[in-house]
C-alpha cells in the first residue's frame, strides 16, 4: 500500500470513528432529556409492553384531578393533589402558581420527576383551556384503557321495562 492510499484510510477511519461517536453522544443525551408520557393507569400497572418509570425518571402525567384531594400548605405555594383516569390514582407535588383553570375534576398534565411509586413531583401543570378539550394523550389513554361494559341478556331485558 502506498503512503498515500494509508493516508486516506487512516482520514476515511477517523472520519467513520468521529461521526459514529458524535451519533452516539447525541443520542445518548437526547434519551436522557426525554420526556414520556403516562396516564396514572400505566404508571402503576406499567405499559402495555412492560416497561415502567424508575424512580428519578423525568415524565410527564395526564388525567382528571381527583375531587377532595386538594390539599394546600398555607406556609407556602406548595400543593398536592391526585390524579386518576378509569384506574388508579397518583399524588402530584407542585411547588408554584397553579394555572387559573385548575380545579378538582379538571383534566391536566403534570410534567416531572418521579420520586415514589405513585407520587410525582411537578415543575410544571397545565391545565385544559375548556370543557370539551382533552389533551390527545389523555383522550387516546382514556379510549384505550376505558372498556366499554358487558350486559346480559337478562340486564337488558330489565332495563326495557
Amino acid at each position: 500500500m502506498t503512503p498515500r492510499r494509508k493516508k486516506r484510510l487512516a482520514l476515511v477511519l477517523a472520519l467513520i470513528l468521529g461521526l459514529g461517536a458524535t451519533i452516539g453522544l447525541v443520542l445518548y443525551a437526547l434519551n436522557q432529556n426525554m420526556d414520556l408520557f403516562y396516564t396514572p393507569t400505566e404508571l402503576v400497572n406499567g405499559k402495555p409492553d412492560g416497561t415502567k418509570p424508575e424512580v428519578g425518571q423525568r415524565l410527564r402525567i395526564g388525567g382528571m384531578v381527583v375531587k377532595g384531594s386538594v390539599k394546600r400548605d398555607p406556609e407556602s405555594l406548595e400543593v398536592s393533589f391526585k390524579v386518576a383516569d378509569v384506574g388508579p390514582s397518583v399524588t402530584v407535588t407542585y411547588d408554584g402558581i397553579l394555572p387559573d383553570l385548575f380545579r378538582e375534576g379538571q383534566g391536566i398534565v403534570a410534567q416531572g420527576v418521579l420520586v415514589g411509586p405513585t407520587t410525582i413531583k411537578a415543575h410544571e401543570v397545565l391545565a385544559k383551556h375548556d370543557e370539551n378539550y382533552m389533551p390527545p394523550e389523555v383522550a387516546d389513554a382514556m379510549k384505550k384503557n376505558h372498556s366499554k361494559l358487558q350486559y346480559t341478556e337478562e340486564q337488558l331485558q330489565g332495563s326495557a321495562q
